[in-house]
Order: C-alpha cells, then sequence, then structure tokens
C-alpha cells in the first residue's frame, strides 16, 4: 500500500487533491459531482467527502450509502491515510459551502458569507448577495448596496445563509431531495453509522 501519512511535512491538501483524484472519475460515473473534499482531525482524521447530485437535486442517505460502498472500495485498495480513520460521505446541504465557481454562479441572488486569507478593501470578513464568479473572482454586493470582487484563490471559506428564499429555491429540485424538515444545523449529525475494518469507519450525513 501507499498510504501517505499525516505529518507535519505532509498537508492535508495533498491527501485531499489524490483522494479527489482517486475517486471523482467513479462518481462522475454514478451520476455524481464532487463538492469538497476535507480532512478534519489529525489523531483519528475523519475523511469528509461531500457531494451533490449531477442533475441538481439533493443528496439523501441512500445517495450516501451507494457513494460510500464505491468509494470505500477504492480507498481500500489505494489506503490514503496511514492508521484508523473514519469515511464520512455527506450532502453538501441547503446552506452549503460555496467552493467551485459554478456554485457561485448557481446560487447567485442568495445571500452568502464569505471569508478571505488576506485583507479586500480592509477587511477579510463579508456579507452579501451572491452575484457570481468566474475562475479569478467571486463577487457579492454587500448590505451597503456596493459590489467586491473577492480573488477567488483567497477566498479562505465561503457559505450560503439559509434564508426562506433559499428554502423555496430548493424545494423546487427534482424529487429524491432532502426534505426540509430534514434540516439540521449541526455538523454532527449523523444519520447511520458503522465499523469498517482496519479501524476505519463509515459515516453518512444529510443536511
Amino acid at each position: 500500500m501507499d498510504s501517505i501519512e499525516l505529518t507535519d511535512e505532509l498537508t492535508d491538501n495533498r491527501i485531499e487533491n489524490r483522494v479527489a483524484a482517486l475517486i471523482e472519475p467513479t462518481l462522475v460515473d454514478m451520476g455524481y459531482e464532487l463538492v469538497r473534499i476535507m480532512i478534519l482531525g489529525k489523531l483519528a482524521p475523519t475523511l469528509q467527502i461531500m457531494v451533490d447530485r449531477a442533475d441538481g437535486s439533493l443528496i439523501n442517505v441512500e445517495d450516501c450509502e451507494q457513494i460510500s460502498h464505491a468509494v470505500s472500495a477504492i480507498l481500500d485498495v489505494h489506503d490514503p491515510i496511514e492508521g484508523a480513520w473514519t469515511l464520512e460521505v455527506s450532502s453538501a446541504g441547503i446552506d452549503r459551502p460555496l467552493v467551485r465557481v459554478k456554485d457561485w454562479n448557481r446560487f447567485s441572488g442568495h445571500l452568502a458569507k464569505a471569508e478571505t486569507m488576506i485583507p479586500v478593501e480592509g477587511r477579510r470578513r463579508f456579507s452579501g448577495i451572491v452575484l457570481g464568479a468566474d475562475e479569478h473572482v467571486a463577487r457579492l454586493r454587500l448590505d451597503d448596496g456596493s459590489e467586491v470582487a473577492l480573488p477567488f484563490a483567497e477566498i479562505r471559506k465561503a457559505k450560503l445563509v439559509l434564508t426562506d428564499a433559499l428554502i423555496d429555491a430548493c424545494q423546487q429540485m427534482k424529487d429524491g431531495a432532502v426534505s426540509v424538515e430534514d434540516i439540521d444545523d449541526s455538523s454532527d449529525q449523523d444519520n447511520t453509522s458503522q465499523p469498517k475494518k482496519s479501524g476505519k469507519q463509515k459515516r453518512y450525513k444529510t443536511h
């Protein structure tokens, strides 16, 4: 096995990129899109894989189970993380992170919050209406009516804010979406959890 050990010398980003390259072709073949991969924790890390359906509807628990089985088969072969770890397959949720250019464009007109790694126009935190993005900048209209262009590569994190308008828009998605009553703002809410060999576990989440 060619595992990568989580050390100070090797960043989580390197592992996340490697996992993405391993699993993305399979996810595409299954009709899903990879939204984000994150390594959470160090001693017993969680590999969080966030996915969307390619048709735009929301992910349910059955989707997460199917994805987990497929991804587990790949990761069992390549074993990308040294030691015990947890695989968590998650939906992006309604108040979802804005990670890709297409996310910013898809949710144009909705309220979002963003934080940058460097100051932009004298500040790092922003709240406003999404105006779309390209590969260079993401744009927001702020509360005072002004517009700001955030360098895409410098966005530390960005997320939609849960509003009635956003819920209404998500309710219009295709059948199979998670209902509004199933939304839980806690990122620790798990739908199912089961042990996996070699100290690994699988967990499925919808928001």
